[in-house]
């Protein structure tokens, strides 16, 4: 399998967004969010990731065809280094989990920026979890920081991979 990540333009904001429904339908399990009278969840940052600085916007393809996406943002929770960078969502289609392909995607992300990285996941979402644990631990060696609290509904991991 060939998995690449292709940084979106502005053209393709259509395709993010269509594909940001498809992630906010699953994850409404866990932020309990409902559409909106046109039918749609919505995501308050689509634009931001074409006009804001240290924001990226990547598809996930696999062999080609369209697999899922990663928003990188430099809005983190817990790290405050200025260069620091966060997953800001991260989403692969069913049809391609449990295959490798969001280990493999996400190693390419942290292979391309380069510093300060925080990956959190809302602690009710236990597969999320269980994913960045492993991809985290393996990616750096376990060598990483717990981040978030008892009281925080995220939490996650802080590493550097300079």
């Amino acid at each position: 399998m060939d998995i690449t990540l292709h940084l979106m333009s502005i053209d393709q904001k259509a395709l993010l967004i269509r594909l940001m429904e498809l992630y906010n339908y699953e994850f409404s399990v866990f932020s309990n969010d409902d559409i909106n009278e046109y039918g749609y969840y919505g995501y308050n940052h689509i634009d931001d990731y074409w006009n804001e600085e240290g924001r990226f916007p990547y598809l996930i393809r696999v062999d080609g065809k369209i697999a899922g996406f990663a928003l990188i943002c430099p809005h983190c929770d817990y790290r405050k280094e200025a260069d620091a960078k966060c997953v800001g969502e991260f989403f692969v289609m069913l049809k391609y989990r449990r295959m490798g392909i969001g280990k493999q995607a996400a190693t390419q992300l942290f292979d391309l920026h380069r510093g300060q990285w925080e990956v959190c996941y809302w602690k009710n979402n236990v597969s999320a979890g269980l994913f960045w644990k492993k991809v985290v631990e393996e990616y750096t060696n376990e060598h990483y920081r717990l981040c978030g609290t008892e009281s925080n509904h995220n939490c996650g991991f802080i590493f550097e991979n300079l």
